[in-house]
């Protein structure tokens, strides 16, 4: 099953790349996207040694519920208010497709461009529920990943299902710059700097201030 394609002129197309290129790829909903996502990103590009980040912003989420999601145009272009750094990009591209699941997006891009190095970047929250997600193996197998730390979650990601299973893969940190060549499975934990912001805190907050006028 995917979601209904969707195709947006300037907001579901692709970023440039070029052959040869390390691009972090880090998806979610990004309802809204805050200041703790540009931080991950941002340390991303410079820990793993990356020349850009492509922001994948979801037609939805099959583990969450939908009924405060904003329109996939808004949340683009909200991102990319936000998000300045120049080598960021973000996109809305899996509504083209249509894609619901990481898996098969994964499978598109690393399919579409062999020839890019591609790390997917996923918040140490997400690699305590990353059991949960559609052939999660498959993904491990397929393109390096790097979790970064989240408050809540710095000490159940390091023994998570998933961290369990790929214990024998995992790189030191030191070893960060290096994952974006390293033939999967290979992964890293990243610590550092952290937002305690939430995308579902925000959304309180913002109808909380609405109730109350």
């Amino acid at each position: 099953m995917r979601f209904p394609v969707q195709k947006i002129p300037g907001i579901t197309e692709l970023p440039h790349s070029a052959r040869g290129m390390r691009i972090g790829l880090f998806g979610g909903s990004f309802n809204p996207i805050h200041e703790g996502h540009r931080l991950v990103a941002e340390q991303c590009l410079q820990r793993l040694d990356l020349d850009a980040v492509w922001f994948l912003v979801s037609p939805g989420n099959p583990l969450k519920n939908h009924d405060e999601l904003a329109p996939l145009k808004d949340r683009v272009e909200d991102a990319r208010r936000k998000l300045t750094h120049p080598r960021i990009r973000v996109t809305g591209f899996e509504a083209a497709h249509g894609f619901r699941y990481t898996y098969d997006t994964l499978k598109f891009l690393t399919t579409t461009l062999p020839d890019r190095h591609f790390v997917w970047i996923m918040g140490a929250d997400n690699m305590v529920s990353f059991h949960r997600w559609d052939r999660w193996r498959e993904i491990a197998n397929m393109l390096p990943i790097a979790v970064y730390v989240r408050p809540g979650s710095s000490r159940r990601a390091p023994v998570s299902r998933a961290a369990a299973t790929f214990a024998r893969y995992r790189l030191d940190e030191s070893d960060a710059p290096l994952l974006a060549t390293r033939q999967p499975p290979a992964w890293v934990y990243l610590h550092g700097i952290m937002s305690g912001l939430s995308s579902s805190v925000i959304r309180a907050q913002r109808k909380e201030s609405i109730l109350a006028k």
